[in-house]
């Protein structure tokens, strides 16, 4: 039996004190979680990441993300000091692209695949890999494709829900109501509330949903205020993000008698982004869940300060991805399904996280609500998993 940590505490810190992490890696070396050895990788070369972006792209911002997810990685590699050979495969954002340039991948010695960015790319890319035996750690989110050999980097709507209703739950504010607008997401993301409750011992005494559209959402709105008010909630969990009907929510629904300063309003998604989103009236107070905003920030100034311009925001989860793989490889060990799903999990520049059996991940995230207009961290991103979750 070894403690992936005994052996790599020095190498993990060297790495991750330049970004400033070494408070989060050390408190993680005192996890003492056993792997119980795993698969050894070959001490004679590296591990072949296949970083699969989608260069080639025609949705808009495509080219620039996968730029971006391409120098996160690049930058995560180089911090590990070698051990992760990095070969990048454009996916031209689409689920065919991305499984044929998955089996090439693997045809080409790929030991594990970084990437694809969407669900659908994502779930393609590991049918074509799990006959092999070789993971795939794809940025999506949707814990609706994970398991198998696919496992999901992206914060899912199931971490940020436990988050936020556990922490509500301890402050008195169990009773909670959701509205959510009638769609495939809204209706996941209802979900994940609904199975958060239940592990926190809340109770759900409301629930509303609305037609995705601003007529749609504009007419609900009297309906929705009646059932939140006559729910005897004392939370509100909001589904929709500032692209979507949040703006409208946050409007219409104080204006129509939820009164923020009685029902907490809380949310699945960043109201920090844009800015202008803090302004909303029924947001003032109100709480969300994000990473630990100084690691995020220590590791926005050096990705500029390498590559001369800001990372994009799903940037950290290649650097994550690569630190993960490259903490295995260090202690010699393949990323294979057991080794990654060690329970003293990862750190990242995000945070700590960890993959589950079903190949959705849990990741450490700092509390915040706004007050007046900026964000306040009310309960910071813990720094370590305890034996029970964190």
């Amino acid at each position: 039996m070894i403690n992936i940590f005994a052996r790599t505490r020095k190498r993990i810190e060297a790495t991750l004190r330049r970004l400033g992490l070494l408070t989060a890696v050390a408190l993680l070396a005192g996890c003492n979680v056993d792997i119980g050895g795993g698969t050894p990788v070959s001490e004679d070369r590296p591990v072949k990441v296949a970083l699969l972006v989608p260069y080639g792209s025609a949705t808009p911002g495509d080219g620039v993300l996968a730029a971006s997810l391409e120098n996160a990685a690049r930058l995560a590699a180089a911090d590990l000091g070698g051990g992760v050979e990095i070969t990048v495969y454009p996916t031209a954002g689409a689920a065919e692209t991305a499984a044929l340039a998955a089996s090439q991948a693997v045809d080409e010695g790929a030991d594990i695949i970084l990437g694809p960015l969407r669900s659908d790319a994502a779930a393609a890319a590991a049918v074509q890999t799990r006959r092999t035996g070789v993971n795939v750690l794809a940025f999506s989110n949707n814990s609706q494709v994970a398991g198998g050999n696919l496992f999901v980097l992206g914060n899912t709507f199931d971490t940020i829900s436990d988050r936020l209703v556990s922490f509500a739950t301890a402050q008195g504010r169990s009773r909670i109501a959701v509205v959510y607008p009638e769609t495939t997401v809204g209706r996941i993301s209802y979900n994940a509330i609904a199975r958060a409750a239940a592990r926190a011992g809340a109770s759900l005494v409301g629930e509303s949903s609305f037609e995705f559209s601003q007529q749609g959402i504009i007419a609900a709105i009297p309906a929705m205020a009646a059932t939140v008010n006559g729910s005897g909630a004392n939370t509100l969990m909001l589904t929709s993000d500032s692209t979507g009907a949040l703006p409208i929510l946050a409007q219409l629904l104080p204006e129509n008698g939820v009164d923020p300063e009685l029902i907490k309003y809380m949310g699945l998604s960043r109201w920090d982004v844009p800015v202008e989103t803090m302004s909303y009236p029924g947001l003032q107070g109100g709480w969300f869940a994000l990473p630990d905003p100084d690691l995020v920030a220590r590791f926005n100034a050096r990705y500029e300060s390498t590559y001369g311009e800001p990372p994009a925001a799903l940037a950290g989860l290649a650097y994550d991805g690569i630190a993960a793989v490259g903490a295995l490889a260090a202690e010699g060990l393949a990323p294979t399904t057991g080794n990654l799903m060690q329970g003293s999990g990862f750190a990242g520049v995000n945070g700590v996280f960890r993959f589950n059996p079903d190949g959705t991940n849990e990741r450490a995230l700092a509390v915040v609500q706004i007050a007046n207009s900026q964000v306040e961290i009310i309960d910071p991103a813990p720094k370590f998993f305890g034996t029970g979750g964190f």
